[in-house]
């Protein structure tokens, strides 16, 4: 079972003063990259917190955040009394007016606040890495929801691909047929007395050249193994994209051996198709 590597998880708590909320988002990536918005208070725990992401999402652009609201009375914040009052006395200088309004200009001005450091309370740590769990479960519910729409896309895909190749194997006598024609063709037009035998030799090697049997047969094992993939236990993104290589590889050779018109454009459908599994494949955790 395949999972998307597109995902977002929110776990909200409300504690009697505080409201703590959890973001995780993600996108496809080639490897992990964390970004991580956390107030200063907790910026200690910062590895931690990373180290249970990563080992939960494993792979993706994350993006991750912790805000913490207080929504109660307590407040760490104060009013840098100190710094109003010189702001106060130097627009007094500069402009004349009551104190009401001096005051107002005075706490626009940068440091008129002042906030003292919190110490980690760990009971509200332990909520915040509860919560931390949530939002990861939602994310990767959210995650295998899409990873079953891209699965039905798979499958569709790979059953394309099997249509397309039935009717390479329909074809190929004919093809085969034509390309004997036409090497006979081109020795009558040479007038040359040619020896039987060595012509059927040649006719022969010519044709196997052009023999597309095994390439047929690995095409649809690649299929088969692509499709068995999708439900097997260990499926991910890149055990697929290796797959798809191969897959990729069977259709080109198929093509380069063609020869046939009608089958060169079956080859140019295949292609077009695998492209798409390709592109849905960036997806894929």
């Amino acid at each position: 079972m395949i999972q998307s590597m597109t995902g977002f998880g929110k776990h909200v708590i409300q504690l009697p003063s505080k409201k703590i909320t959890i973001e995780i988002k993600s996108l496809n990536s080639k490897s992990l990259d964390l970004n991580a918005r956390i107030p200063s208070t907790y910026r200690e725990k910062e590895l931690e917190l990373r180290r249970t992401i990563a080992g939960s999402l494993v792979r993706g652009k994350i993006d991750f955040g912790l805000y913490i609201e207080n929504t109660g009375a307590e407040t760490s914040s104060e009013v840098n009394e100190v710094v109003v009052r010189q702001y106060m006395k130097q627009l007094g200088h500069i402009v004349s007016g009551n104190e009401m309004g001096l005051l107002e200009i005075a706490m626009r001005m940068p440091d008129t606040m002042k906030t003292e450091r919190e110490d980690i309370d760990e009971e509200e740590y332990k909520v915040i890495k509860e919560s931390l769990e949530e939002a990861l479960k939602e994310i990767n519910i959210f995650r295998t929801e899409e990873g079953k729409v891209l699965e039905a896309d798979f499958e569709a895909r790979i059953g394309v691909l099997k249509g397309l190749l039935e009717q390479v194997a329909q074809m190929d006598p004919d093809r085969l047929l034509t390309i004997r024609e036409r090497l006979e063709k081109a020795v009558a037009d040479l007038k040359a007395d040619l020896d039987t035998n060595r012509f059927e030799q040649e006719l022969i090697y010519y044709l196997e050249k052009y023999d597309i049997t095994e390439e047929k047969v690995r095409l649809l094992n690649h299929l088969d193994y692509f499709a068995a993939t999708l439900k097997s236990d260990d499926s991910n993104g890149k055990k697929l994209g290796f797959i798809s290589q191969e897959i990729g590889r069977e259709i080109n050779t198929i093509g380069s051996k063609a020869n046939f018109a009608p089958m060169q454009q079956l080859v140019v459908q295949m292609k077009d198709e695998l492209e798409k599994i390709k592109e849905q494949m960036l997806n894929v955790l």
